[in-house]
């Protein structure tokens, strides 16, 4: 029997990701739920957004991983 995998654990998430060529929209389709529900997953992670996600979400980003407190501001 294998072991069961989490797909809200931090490194899964952050491998789904990059399976999903580093795009919020696309990794949102695959789990099924909300793209702000993925933003939330992604900064709760502390995963960084790839560079075309940062342009698009950034701002919104940064906001919830204040919110988490997983961010640092330069």
């Amino acid at each position: 029997m294998e072991p069961r995998v989490d797909p809200m654990d931090g490194r899964v998430l952050e491998r789904n990701y990059d399976y999903a060529q580093r795009n919020v929209r696309l990794l949102s389709m695959w789990y099924d739920c909300d793209l702000e529900r993925m933003l939330e997953l992604l900064a709760e992670h502390e995963i960084e957004l790839s560079r075309n996600d940062r342009r698009q979400f950034g701002t919104w980003y940064r906001l919830l991983r204040q919110r988490s407190g997983g961010y640092q501001s330069d």
